[in-house]
């Protein structure tokens, strides 16, 4: 395993992290079994930087982190998330941002995951009714309080990146980056390189897409959330497959698999990026580690970007409804 150096932190994370958000909720059936031991498998394989969130199963997933880190607290970074609220029914009750709220969200958290201390903290959205100074305000005086070490921001706009800096220094911002989705390129990459921020890269294989994996809607779970995804539906999914075929075509070439490829093309774009790739089984876990045998020479790199060239994938990210709270 390698690591890097996450933004003016102290933390030092595996250039492949585990995001456990399927775990517990999204995509379809989980096995809570299988999940803690691909858990165990990502520490033993040097893998230290694990993802969760306090809205993932609505609290299980924060659960299931801290029973698998169990006696392996000090072989970890662990970073989770607040301000998506959801009811104890899963009901999604909107973003608060409020610096009472931070509060209440950081300490639950805390017992969730029965640690003392959480490595990362992120704003999971941001809230367009509160000032970003007074959340990030709030969060910062966790730091003081020793109940959080460093502060990160998820799906933040340059600008708000910008203002949140000045109140406490942010460590890491993550937002959604892959072959398939680039748009991170047109600023944000270009904002967090200038302010020594680190890029936490999620969904880089494109929520399992990238993988050649799914072929029609039939091959998702009924309770897939994807299934709601403007780019797994029609005319959308069409043009997506054919981007996928040609991924899987060179990869083929090179000997590996699209996911592979996929996920050494987002570490080649530099020294300041972590993808977070989500799996739930072993076996995704071990392919997903096997990109870091892979060496991209520029030719490479220039031939995937005329396979999956920027824009080149049909439909919006998330729903309409979603996309109006990210990159706020």
């Amino acid at each position: 395993m390698r690591y890097r150096k996450l933004g003016h932190s102290s933390l030092t994370v595996s250039v492949i992290g585990l995001g456990c958000m399927g775990m517990s909720e999204f995509y379809g059936p989980h096995n809570e079994e299988e999940s803690v031991a691909t858990l165990h498998l990502a520490l033993d394989r040097g893998v230290n930087f694990l993802d969760t969130a306090d809205m993932y199963g609505t609290g299980h997933n924060e659960e299931l982190v801290g029973r698998a880190i169990k006696g392996r607290r000090n072989e970890i970074v662990l970073a989770t998330k607040f301000g998506n609220v959801r009811g104890s029914d899963g009901s999604f009750l909107g973003i608060n941002g409020r610096p009472e709220y931070v509060r209440r969200a950081c300490e639950a958290s805390l017992r969730r995951l029965n640690v003392e201390t959480i490595d990362l903290y992120y704003q999971h959205r941001v809230d367009a009714s509160v000032p970003i100074e007074e959340t990030v305000g709030a969060m910062g005086r966790l730091v003081e309080e020793g109940k959080v070490r460093y502060l990160g921001l998820s799906e933040a706009a340059p600008a708000t990146l910008r203002r949140a800096q000045l109140i406490h220094a942010i460590s890491a911002l993550q937002t959604e980056y892959s072959l398939w989705s680039r748009d991170p390129e047109d600023e944000i990459l270009p904002t967090c390189r200038e302010l020594g921020i680190s890029f936490v890269a999620y969904s880089p294989l494109g929520r399992g897409f990238l993988t050649g994996r799914f072929k029609t809607l039939d091959d998702l779970a009924p309770e897939d959330f994807r299934r709601n995804s403007p780019r797994f539906q029609g005319e959308n999914l069409t043009r997506n497959l054919e981007l996928v075929r040609r991924v899987e075509q060179m990869a083929s070439k090179k000997g590996c698999q699209a996911s592979q490829l996929a996920l050494a093309w987002v570490l080649a774009q530099g020294e300041e990026i972590v993808p977070i790739p989500g799996t739930t089984r072993r076996a995704h876990l071990e392919e997903n580690l096997a990109a870091l045998e892979l060496t991209l020479p520029p030719e490479d790199l220039a031939r995937l970007n005329e396979v999956a060239p920027k824009g080149a994938t049909a439909g919006e990210r998330y729903p309409e409804r979603a996309m109006k709270v990210v990159n706020l």
